[in-house]
């Protein structure tokens, strides 16, 4: 009897543990999917806000030197696109932001402080070959006039002198700010503008056309207007 009893525990043992290794060995449970989180709205891109001309300060302004450039590029055969630039120039800026159309600007620039990081080149360019700044110091630009074209773009015409003659260039320019700047000790325009012209029309014509005719020029410009000194009290 003890034998059969101790055959049946034997048995139920060994059924047990094969169904827990069945058990184990069953494969588990796929894992419920997890839905994706929503995905975060794209956020709106700032829209900047118009330019208000009419905000802006009327008054006479001056070329900022330490942030003014007059560079210019033209096509070396093929090769390559020079960047040169006028190291020295003024320029007085009338501006009227009431009626832009009414502003006016002239550019004086000293065609001897041309700059292309050579001086051997630089002393070639101020010779007789090119700009002959022994007998024309001077390069001038002075506007006729300001066609407001868009809230901070304008195209302004004028007169270009080079070498002693002058043609009619126009710039395609875009105010990029007005403030009242602390550092500057007054109001600040900052402009940028850019035109193209034929350097043979202007008599600078030295090795064209295997040197490009054509001349690309950027303005990159702050203008500062004093503040009126404040009432002694």
């Amino acid at each position: 009897m003890r034998r059969i009893l101790l055959s049946a525990v034997i048995s139920s043992i060994a059924l047990a543990g094969c169904g827990n290794q069945a058990e184990k060995a069953a494969p588990a449970e796929p894992a419920a999917a997890t839905e994706p989180a929503p995905a975060a709205e794209a956020l709106a891109e700032p829209v900047e806000a118009p330019f208000d001309v009419s905000a802006t300060v009327p008054g006479v302004y001056k070329s900022d030197a330490a942030h003014a450039y007059i560079t210019f590029s033209y096509d070396h055969q093929g090769y390559s696109r020079p960047w040169l630039r006028w190291r020295s120039w003024t320029g007085d800026l009338n501006w009227n932001p009431a009626d832009p159309s009414q502003s006016s600007i002239a550019v004086v620039i000293d065609a001897a402080s041309i700059d292309s990081g050579v001086d051997k080149f630089d002393e070639h360019l101020k010779s007789a070959d090119f700009f002959d700044v022994a007998n024309h110091p001077q390069i001038t630009f002075n506007s006729t006039s300001v066609t407001v074209d868009g809230p901070a773009t304008a195209k302004v015409a004028g007169d270009l002198t080079i070498k002693g003659v002058t043609k009619p260039v126009t710039l395609d320019v875009k105010i990029n700010r007005a403030a009242d700047d602390d550092f500057a000790k007054g109001y600040k325009l900052g402009f940028s503008g850019k035109t193209s012209v034929k350097r043979s029309d202007f008599g600078v014509d030295k090795y064209t056309p295997i040197v490009g005719d054509d001349v690309e020029i950027i303005v990159e410009a702050e203008f500062v207007m004093p503040k009126e000194p404040a009432p002694a009290q």
